[in-house]
Order: structure tokens, then C-alpha cells, then sequence
């Protein structure tokens, strides 16, 4: 009587069950259609890029997601298109398995507007140019002046300690470069002038002129002052 080798069938059997469900799964995926298309904001600033502009980029200006094969899909080539938009910092493509095409989109952190020669645009946290959007004007650091290739790296690290400052994002709303490189701030509340000098010993500035402004502030002289003179790291020279 022959004997079967049950182990050996058993293993046979599995593995055409797994090749029939893949097949059976495989034209099914062929047929599947995403259901819808969404877009997700990440990140606390307001949408300086309109939904649908990200969703046009999402389905590729098509009229109608559904009519989109999700094997056809290619999720690295949509988060590419997404990413390219100038206001759009990173985004993440997926599709879930009930059909749901989504982006996880963060958008670029503007921390300062630029008022150059007939151009305005923001700078992003990043230090790169970002324009300025028809969804949503901001309130940022107003700078204007001399920037050229060579200061914009040393200025785009001081708008990033301005900005990421809660007192200095509050207290400074201006700056102006002059053409030797020194930079003049303004004061929110009080109509002195900031002269901040070159940009070296950042820091240290700061730290002298938040000191002086809470002393100041305690004795009611701060709006006696028309000139704050951080140039120096040792002190801070005011002029009445």
C-alpha cells in the first residue's frame, strides 16, 4: 500500500491557496478606484495654500478621483508634484485600503516679509524665498534694505532667533539693512530705534537688550528713550 507523505501535501496545498488568494487579490487591485481624495494640514499656521489647489496636485488636475486606478497610482511621484509647489514645504502621499488617496502636507514657516527694489516676498524658516500668497497675508518681521548673496545666510539665523524668541517675536516688527551691513530694528510699542550694529554676537545682544527693557519698563523711563545702541556686547548705550 503506498503511503502518502502528508507533510509534504499539506505544504503543496498551502502554498496553492497562497498563490490563488495573491492572483484572486491581484486582479481584484487591478479593478479598485480610489473612493475620494484628501488633504490634511499640518502645523499651526494659517493656510497660506488653498486646499484645492493641493488637491488639483494630488489627482492631477483630474475632474474626478474616482476614474483614478489605485494601481496606477504612484505615491512618490505625487508627493514630488506636491513638494514643487513654492509654499509647500513637505508632504506625505498615501492610499488606504478602503480606497481614501491622501496628503499630509506641512507648508513652509515664513518668519520674515522682504520689501526689496519692486519685489516683496517672505523668507522661510529654512532661509530660502518664499512669495508671498493670494490666500492669506501674515503679519512677519518687515525687513528692508540691503540684502545680497552675501549677508542673506546671516540674516535669515537672525530671523530665526527673532522668531523662535516669544518676547523678541513680539517686541520686533522692523528692521532695515543699511549698505554697510548694520541693521536698525524697531520697536513694536515705543518709538525708539534699534541699533543692532553688525551681525556678530547675536545672542549677547539680545540678552542686553531684553535686560535693559525690563528694567526700563519697571520705572516708566522707556518711552523717554529715541536710540538703543546694542553695537557694543559689554553694555547698551541709550539716548534720550
Amino acid at each position: 500500500m503506498k503511503r502518502f507523505n502528508w507533510p509534504t501535501i499539506r505544504l503543496l496545498l498551502m502554498l496553492a491557496l497562497v498563490i490563488f488568494l495573491y492572483s484572486f487579490t491581484g486582479k481584484r487591485n487591478l479593478n479598485r478606484k480610489v473612493t475620494k481624495a484628501e488633504v490634511v494640514f499640518v502645523g499651526e499656521n494659517q493656510l497660506f495654500v488653498k486646499q484645492q489647489a493641493v488637491n488639483k496636485l494630488l489627482i492631477e488636475n483630474r475632474q474626478d478621483p474616482k476614474t483614478i486606478a489605485i494601481d496606477a497610482l504612484d505615491l512618490n511621484k505625487l508627493e514630488k508634484t506636491i513638494d514643487s509647489h513654492p509654499l509647500i514645504d513637505k508632504s506625505e502621499v498615501s492610499v488606504s485600503v478602503d480606497g481614501v488617496l491622501k496628503a499630509v502636507v506641512k507648508q513652509k514657516t515664513p518668519i520674515a516679509r522682504i520689501n526689496g527694489k519692486g519685489a516683496s516676498f517672505y523668507i522661510d524658516y529654512k532661509g530660502n524665498k518664499m512669495p508671498l500668497s493670494e490666500n492669506y497675508t501674515a503679519r512677519f518681521l518687515l525687513v528692508s534694505g540691503e540684502i545680497n548673496d552675501k549677508n542673506k545666510e546671516d540674516l535669515a539665523k537672525l530671523f530665526r532667533v527673532i522668531y523662535d524668541d516669544v518676547f523678541l517675536k513680539k517686541n520686533i516688527i522692523g528692521m532695515q539693512v543699511m549698505p554697510h551691513g548694520s541693521v536698525l530694528m524697531l520697536n513694536r510699542n515705543y518709538n525708539f530705534k534699534i541699533d543692532f550694529g553688525q551681525l556678530i554676537n547675536v545672542e549677547q545682544k539680545f540678552k542686553n537688550y531684553k535686560a535693559f527693557f525690563q528694567k526700563v519698563v519697571l520705572d516708566s523711563s522707556i518711552a523717554e528713550y529715541k536710540k538703543i545702541d546694542l553695537r557694543f556686547a559689554e553694555q547698551v548705550v541709550c539716548t534720550k
